[in-house]
């Protein structure tokens, strides 16, 4: 199969799925969490039958809580997440949710405004210490490889798979912030993290088969070279994955509320790394050695 027949293809779809994921973000934002802003968190179970997720924010709306999410747990269970509130607001918010039902309050907490600033900062410290040493990794792994394209070129064609791989899930979660109110939390991050770690994994599976090849000289050009090396590694980088994403589709469909959102982040970040490892990454080393 000549998979780079069509390479111009793969950057225009590329191009366009990158370009509306950063409108969205620009236009839309994210809708960060209490973990990042601050604010305070109260889960409640109903031992009754628990009411509509609409009702309950209708039941508090007189109250001074902010912007509210309100999540399902379990069969009765619900978490309110809100801005930071007082202990006498604390009592009338679970005052009024007992209205007409029996409930038990399982935990409140409050994270502070400095607690959230500095997680933000650690995860932007954590997601930049991740790509310099995939970098760094990269090139040493590669330095054998000086021709055609040099080994911290591999390293670059590497980020930018990732900067499309991570882009992606985000710009999901900035529709269904703004639609939905569905928040970034730590939970959510760990995911994007772990998207890192996944799709570079996809990625130099094939870039050392390429490497492989190179050396051995199997083929005549390096075009030649990178499509030989592609369609041996196809199989390996599609069946990883779907077992991959069977585990976690049945974690979105039966795992609870809680981890919803982790699942479906690794799932969206998963199928754009196999796509970009095979469509895009490889694509862009034949770029790079024309420029």
């Amino acid at each position: 199969m000549n998979f780079l027949k069509y390479k111009y293809v793969y950057f225009v779809f590329s191009g366009i799925l990158v370009l509306a994921s950063i409108v969205f973000l620009f236009v839309f934002g994210l809708n960060l969490g209490i973990d990042f802003t601050g604010g305070s968190i109260l889960e409640i179970e109903y031992l009754t039958a628990r009411p509509l997720n609409e009702e309950i924010k209708q039941r508090v709306a007189d109250l001074d809580l902010g912007s509210i999410s309100v999540q399902s747990i379990g069969e009765n269970g619900i978490i309110i997440r809100m801005k930071d509130i007082p202990e006498n607001i604390h009592q009338e918010l679970v005052r009024k949710l007992s209205e007409g039902h029996e409930i038990e309050e399982q935990r409140f907490e409050s994270i502070g405004p400095t607690i959230g600033q500095e997680l933000k900062d650690k995860t932007k410290v954590l997601i930049l210490v991740a790509l310099f040493s995939i970098v760094l990794y990269i090139a040493f792994s590669f330095r054998k490889v000086h021709r055609p394209v040099s080994s911290w070129q591999y390293g670059l064609v590497a980020l930018i798979a990732l900067f499309h791989d991570v882009l992606l899930p985000l710009a999901v979660f900035s529709i269904l912030g703004k639609l939905y109110g569905v928040q970034i939390t730590i939970p959510v991050v760990a995911a994007l993290l772990t998207i890192l770690g996944y799709s570079i994994n996809n990625t130099v599976v094939v870039f050392d088969r390429i490497r492989e090849n190179l050396i051995q000289k199997t083929a005549g050009t390096f075009e030649e070279t990178i499509n030989i090396s592609l369609n041996q590694t196809l199989s390996r980088c599609i069946n990883t994955s779907l077992t991959t994403l069977l585990a976690l589709f049945a974690i979105f469909f039966f795992g609870g509320s809680t981890l919803r959102y982790f699942s479906l982040t690794l799932i969206i970040g998963i199928m754009a790394g196999t796509y970009s490892s095979i469509f895009l990454a490889s694509p862009l080393l034949v770029l790079r050695n024309r420029s």
